[in-house]
C-alpha cells in the first residue's frame, strides 16, 4: 500500500510564514507572465491564468520538488503557438475545433510525462549534451522574440509562423504604432533597470503591468490601442478531449515532443532548485506531477505547463520551503480568475509583448554562445546548427540532428582514443605500461615458444572498437592457442562482442585452443549469450591469467610438440615474445 510521502510532495506546516509570503511573492510574478503567454499562443489570456493554476496546484500537490514553481514557460509557449498555428491553417473557420484539439495535445503531454514517470525514466530526460540544450533554448528564445515583434509594434503577426513573420518586418517597423512601440519598449526598460532594490518588495513584471496600463490610460486614452479586453469570469469550460483521423499523427507528435520539452524544462529547474536548497528532488515523481497538471489543464481549456526558473528561484529567496508555497500560489491565481479577470481588461498587448519579448531574450544562453567557439569548434557548429534549425526548421528536427550529430562525434572520439591503445607488442618488458605481467606469467609465456596469442582488452568496448578487434585476430592461424583477457572490461557492446565471437569462431574453425580470461557479470552474460557459451567449453573460462597460462601450458605439452617445463626460472633472461596483443 502507498504511503502519503509517495504520493504528494512534501508538504509541511513547520515553516508556514515563509511557504505563503513565497506563494504570494510567486503568485505576483505569475500573473504578468501567464497573460502575456496566453496572448501569445492566440488562445486568450484565460489560458494563461488557468494554465498556471492547473499546473500548478497539481505539479505542487503530487510533484517531487517541494519548491517548484511550474506554470506556463517561455519554451512551451513557443512551442504551444506552433501547434495552435498549425491547427488554425488547417481549419480557418472552425474556431472550436481548433481549441478541441490544441487543448488535447497538451493531455496528450501530461501523459506521456506521466508514462515517463512510471517507466522511471526521469534521470534519462536531461542527458543530452549542453551544446544540444543550449541551441534549442536559444532557438526557442529567438522564436519568441520574433513572434511578439508586431504587438510590439502595435502590428498583427503574420500568418505563417516564424519566416513569415521575418519577411515581413520591414512591413511592420513601417507601419508601426508609435504609442505601442512607447509602451512596450517602456516595458522592456522597467524590466532591464527596475534596481536591485526595489525588486524584493515588487516583481518588475508586475511594475510594468500597472504602470504600463496606467500610462496608456493616461496619455494615449483616446488612441486606438490593442488590449486584452473581457476576461470571462467564473469556473473553467470542460473540453473534452477530441481526436481528429486526419491529424492523429500530428497529435501525438507534437504531444509526445511538448511533453519532452516540459521533462527538461521542469527537471533542469528541479535542479537548480536543488542548488539553492541544498536538497534532492524525486525526478521521476516531478514528471508525473508535471503530467498530472498539464492534463488537466488541457481539460481546462489551459496552456501547458512546467517547471518556472524565475518563479522557483524568487519563491525561494522569498521563504518558500515546502509544497505550501506552490499551492498559495495557484489558490491566488484561482481568485484572480474567478473575481478580478474584469480588471485586467484594459492591459496593453504591447505591455504584455514587452514582458514576452523579456523572457525571450534571457532564454537565449548568450553566455554560452559567446565562448562556445573558445571551447569546442564542433560543440559550437552543433549549437549554432541546432539553433538554426530550431528557428527555421523544426522543433523535433533540430534536437534529433544535434543529438545524433553530437553523439557520433562523442562516440567517433572515444573510439579513436580506444584503438590507440590496440597495438601488437613486440617485448614484455618492466617498462610495458600496457599489460603488466608477473615473472610467473612471463616464464609461462616463454615456455610456450610464441604458440599463444593473447588479447589483452580494457576498458568499456564500445562499438567503435570492433574494427580494431577484427584487425588484431588476423594472425590466428599462426598460433595454438588464442587467450583473451577480459578481466579489466567493465562493459562490452553487442558489436565489440560480435567482433570477438568472430575471432572465437575462427579459432575454433582451425582447431585452436580458447581460453577466456577474468570474464564475469554482464560481459560473461553478454558473451554466452552469443555463440561463445557453445564453442568455448567450461573448463577453458578461467578466473585469472595466471590459471589460464598453466592451462595452456599443460595442453601445450600434452597436444603440441613441446619442451616438458623444469621449473627454471626464465627471469634471468627475459623472453621476447611476439605473439601478445592488447586492447
Amino acid at each position: 500500500m502507498l504511503r502519503a510521502s509517495q504520493v504528494f510532495n512534501r508538504l509541511n506546516f513547520n515553516n508556514l510564514k515563509g511557504d505563503l509570503f513565497g506563494g504570494v511573492t510567486a503568485a505576483i510574478i505569475s500573473l504578468p507572465m501567464a497573460l502575456a503567454f496566453g496572448v501569445a499562443t492566440g488562445l486568450g489570456p484565460i489560458a494563461g491564468l488557468y494554465g498556471a493554476v492547473c499546473v500548478g496546484f497539481m505539479a505542487a500537490l503530487f510533484g517531487g520538488t517541494p519548491t517548484l514553481i511550474s506554470e506556463p514557460t517561455g519554451p512551451m509557449t513557443v512551442l504551444m503557438t506552433a501547434v495552435v498555428l498549425n491547427f488554425s491553417n488547417t481549419y480557418p473557420d472552425d474556431r472550436p475545433l481548433v481549441l478541441a484539439l490544441s487543448f488535447t495535445v497538451v493531455v496528450l503531454a501530461g501523459l506521456f510525462q506521466i508514462g515517463f514517470g512510471l517507466l522511471k525514466l526521469g534521470r534519462y530526460v536531461t542527458m543530452m549534451p549542453y551544446s544540444v540544450i543550449s541551441g534549442f533554448m536559444s532557438g526557442i528564445g529567438l522564436i519568441l522574440l520574433v513572434l511578439q515583434l508586431p504587438p510590439l509594434l502595435g502590428q498583427t503577426s503574420a500568418k505563417g509562423g516564424v519566416l513569415a513573420n521575418v519577411q515581413e518586418i520591414p512591413t511592420f517597423i513601417a507601419n508601426a504604432s508609435l504609442p505601442e512601440l512607447a509602451l512596450g519598449a517602456g516595458t522592456i526598460a522597467l524590466l532591464v533597470f527596475t534596481p536591485n532594490a526595489w525588486r524584493r518588495w515588487c516583481p518588475p513584471q508586475l511594475l510594468a503591468l500597472v504602470l504600463g496600463t496606467v500610462a496608456s490610460l493616461m496619455f494615449f486614452g483616446d488612441v486606438d490601442i490593442r488590449r486584452i479586453g473581457e476576461i470571462p469570469v467564473g469556473l473553467p469550460s470542460l473540453y473534452i478531449p477530441t481526436f481528429n483521423q486526419d491529424q492523429m499523427q500530428t497529435m501525438i507528435v507534437d504531444g509526445a515532443i511538448l511533453g519532452m520539452l516540459g521533462c527538461i524544462d521542469a527537471l533542469l529547474t528541479s535542479t537548480v532548485a536543488d542548488s539553492l536548497t541544498r536538497t534532492e528532488h524525486n525526478s521521476d515523481k516531478e514528471l508525473i506531477g508535471q503530467g498530472l497538471g498539464n492534463v488537466f489543464s488541457g481539460l481546462f481549456g489551459g496552456l501547458p505547463g512546467a517547471g518556472a526558473t524565475m518563479g522557483t528561484v524568487v519563491n525561494i529567496q522569498t521563504g518558500g520551503r515546502t509544497a505550501l508555497s506552490g499551492l498559495t500560489r495557484a489558490l491566488l491565481l484561482l481568485v484572480v480568475v474567478l473575481w478580478i479577470g474584469p480588471t485586467l481588461a484594459s492591459v496593453p498587448l504591447a505591455v504584455l509583448a514587452g514582458i514576452a519579448m523579456k523572457v525571450g531574450f534571457d532564454i537565449v544562453d548568450w553566455s554560452f554562445l559567446k565562448r562556445i567557439h573558445k571551447v569546442s569548434i564542433n560543440g559550437a557548429l552543433i549549437t549554432y546548427a541546432v539553433t538554426a534549425l530550431t528557428v527555421f526548421v523544426d522543433l523535433i528536427v533540430a534536437v534529433g540532428v544535434g543529438v545524433f550529430v553530437a553523439n557520433i562525434l562523442t562516440i567517433s572520439r572515444l573510439t579513436d582514443l580506444r584503438s590507440k591503445s590496440v597495438r601488437t607488442i613486440q617485448a614484455i618488458t618492466d617498462v610495458d605500461d600496457a599489460v603488466v605481467f608477473s615473472d610467473s606469467e612471463k616464464a609461462l609465456l616463454a615456455r610456450t615458444e610464441g604458440h599463444i596469442l593473447l588479447f589483452h582488452l580494457s576498458g568499456p568496448m564500445i562499438f567503435g572498437v570492433a574494427k580494431a578487434i577484427a584487425r588484431e585476430h588476423n594472425e590466428i592461424e599462426s598460433y595454438e592457442v588464442l587467450m583473451l583477457d577480459l578481466s579489466d572490461v567493465p562493459w562490452l557492446g553487442v558489436s565489440s562482442g560480435m567482433a570477438i565471437e568472430a575471432a572465437i569462431e575462427e579459432a575454433a574453425e582451425l582447431g585452436r585452443r580458447i581460453y577466456i580470461v577474468g570474464c564475469a557479470g554482464p560481459v560473461q552474460k553478454r558473451l554466452k549469450s552469443l555463440n561463445v557459451g557453445k564453442l568455448v567449453p567450461p573448463e577453458c573460462w578461467v578466473s585469472d591469467r595466471q590459471q589460464a597460462l598453466e592451462a595452456a601450458n599443460l595442453w601445450l605439452f600434452e597436444n603440441v610438440s613441446m619442451p616438458a617445463a623444469d621449473g627454471e626460472s626464465s627471469t634471468d633472461n627475459e623472453p621476447q615474445i611476439p605473439a601478445t596483443s592488447a586492447i
